[in-house]
C-alpha cells in the first residue's frame, strides 16, 4: 500500500513534486525495503502521453547502513532534469538480511515502477538505476544479474535496467573495502562465503547482457580505490558495452552531489559536480528525449 505524503518543493531546483512511499513487502516476497517517489505531475493537462525517464538511487553505507547523504538530495537532483526519481532504502546486516536480499529488493523496485508506469509517468523501456559505494555494488549485481534473477530470489522479475550509473563504486572483494562483504554475506559459514564470494566481483560477471554504465570516482578515494571503476570499465570495454568513465583527481569517499551541504566549502569539490549533469546527458543517450 502506498501512503501519500505531502507535496514537497524543492526549491534550488525550481520544481514541485510529491513524495510518495512504497513498502515493496506489500507486493513481492521480500523482507522489507522502502521506495520512496519524487516525482513531479504533468505540466502540460496531457496526462495520457507526457512520459519520463526515471532514476532509482540507491545510497550507500557498506550494507551496514543506507546513507543519508545519497538520497533525497540526489533524487532532487535528478528530478530537476526531466526524471522521475525514486530512492530505495534497502534492508542491512543491522535488520538481520543478507544477500541476496538486497538484490531482490532492488530488482522489485525495478519490477514494480514497470508494472505501475502509467501512475509515475514513466516510460517503462526507460529505467536507470544509480549507486553510490555499497549502493553502486548493488546497482551494478542488478546489472550483471538481471537475467538469473529467478534463479537468484526465487521470483519472475521484470528487472533488467536501461543503464546504471556507479558513483565511486563498490565492485570486487579483491579491491579492498572487505567490510561491504561481509556485511553482504554476514550469516552465511565460511564455506557458503567462499562459493558465493566469487559472483559477488561484479568485474569478473560482465557479460553481453549487461547494460551500459556511467561510472565516476576520485583518485584520492581512500576507502574504495578508484581501480575498483577502472576493472569494471575494463570489463565494459572488453565486451563493446558501452560505458562512460570519470575518475576526478581530487577529493575522497563519499562526496555525493558534492555540494556544500554535504562536503563543506571546497573549490575541488565543486569541480566535480559536473557528474551530475554528465551522468543525466549519458542517460539521455538511451532515452527517446535526447535533451
Amino acid at each position: 500500500m502506498r501512503v501519500a505524503m505531502e507535496v514537497a518543493e524543492y526549491e534550488s531546483q525550481g520544481v514541485q513534486g510529491m513524495k510518495t512511499c512504497i513498502e515493496l513487502k506489500k507486493f513481492y516476497e521480500v523482507a522489507g525495503g522502502t521506495l520512496n517517489a519524487y516525482t513531479i505531475d504533468c505540466p502540460t493537462g496531457d496526462e495520457r502521453r507526457w512520459k519520463r525517464p526515471a532514476v532509482i538511487v540507491l545510497p550507500g553505507g557498506g550494507y551496514e547502513h543506507v546513507s543519508k547523504r545519497e538520497g533525497a538530495n540526489v533524487a532532487c537532483q535528478f528530478l530537476a532534469r526531466g526524471f522521475q526519481t525514486f530512492v530505495l532504502e534497502y534492508l542491512t546486516v543491522h535488520d538481520g538480511v543478507h544477500y541476496p536480499e538486497q538484490l531482490h529488493e532492488l530488482a522489485a523496485a525495478v519490477d514494480y515502477i514497470k508494472n505501475n508506469c502509467a501512475e509515475y509517468h514513466v516510460n517503462r523501456d526507460e529505467i536507470f538505476v544509480l549507486g553510490f559505494s555499497a549502493g553502486g555494488h548493488l546497482a551494478a549485481n542488478l546489472a550483471v544479474e538481471h537475467f538469473n534473477i529467478l534463479q537468484i530470489t526465487g521470483e519472475r522479475l521484470d528487472c533488467k535496467p536501461t543503464a546504471v550509473g556507479l558513483a565511486y563504486p563498490v565492485i570486487s572483494s579483491k579491491l579492498r573495502h572487505t567490510r561491504s562483504f561481509e556485511c553482504l554475506l554476514s550469516g552465511y559459514s565460511e564455506e557458503e562465503q567462499r562459493k558465493i564470494l566469487p559472483r559477488l566481483n561484479l568485474d569478473e560477471a560482465v557479460s553481453e547482457h549487461t547494460p551500459p554504465a556511467f561510472i565516476w570516482t576520485t583518485a584520492q578515494d581512500s576507502v574504495v580505490p578508484a581501480s575498483n571503476s577502472m576493472y569494471f570499465a575494463l570489463a565494459l570495454a572488453q565486451k563493446n558495452i558501452s560505458y562512460e568513465l570519470h575518475v576526478y583527481p581530487e577529493t575522497n569517499h563519499g562526496s555525493s552531489i558534492c555540494d556544500f551541504e554535504v562536503n563543506g566549502e571546497c573549490a575541488a569539490y565543486k569541480k566535480n559536480a559536473r557528474w551530475v549533469e554528465d551522468c543525466a546527458q549519458f542517460f539521455r543517450l538511451f532515452t527517446v528525449e535526447k535533451y
